[in-house]
């Protein structure tokens, strides 16, 4: 786990200050004086998933599981960095999960989402992280998790398409195996 730093001595804060003046801005005019103190600031805490696992987000917010239905959360907002170009990414993460033997709160899904955000990413990664971790940490007969975003690095750079969207999903235990599985949550995840 990493350890707190002092905002005015955080080595970030100096590069930040040399890439102002790098791209021929002057990092001591007013405007950009505090800019590499708040840049470092809001860097760590948009990565600061490195600093959590699973295991500590959910705590003890694991029960035993009270009947056989399908449990889903829908539309979690997640923001993210593309580790390709550190520009953001954001959207919302649909969560499906079939219980075994146990169930997880239901607010440690969102919790789950944000754990993996926090880091620099690519989609397809949050959306198998997420599905991996449930299945580890409550062993349930499937998992769905369906993830769409809007890319930064898409919409100001390289082709520029504003308005794109990117889905991703990971299917695991009987949602891989299973169409007519399969097929009932994804409906249920575009059911308004």
């Amino acid at each position: 786990m990493n350890m707190p730093v002092d905002t005015l001595t955080d080595p970030i804060a100096g590069h930040a200050h040399a890439i102002l003046a790098h791209i021929g801005e002057d990092p001591r005019r007013p405007g950009l004086a505090e800019t590499p103190k708040r840049f470092a600031a809001a860097l760590r805490a948009l990565t600061a998933g490195y600093e959590t696992e699973p295991e500590d987000v959910i705590g003890r917010g694991v029960f035993d599981a009270e009947g056989e239905g399908l449990v889903l959360v829908r539309d979690v907002e997640f923001h993210s960095l593309c580790e390709h170009h550190l520009l953001p990414f954001f959207g919302r993460v649909h969560v499906a999960y079939l219980p075994g033997e146990r169930i997880i709160g239901l607010s440690k899904i969102p919790r789950l989402v944000e754990l993996y955000a926090r880091r620099l990413q690519v989609q397809e990664r949050i959306t198998e992280q997420v599905a991996d971790a449930l299945m580890k940490l409550i062993e349930p007969k499937g998992v769905v998790v369906l993830a769409e975003a809007r890319h930064l690095c898409m919409a100001m750079r390289g082709v520029e398409k504003q308005h794109s969207t990117t889905a991703t999903r990971a299917l695991r235990g009987v949602y891989a195996h299973d169409a007519m599985a399969r097929q009932e949550v994804l409906s249920m995840i575009r059911k308004a």
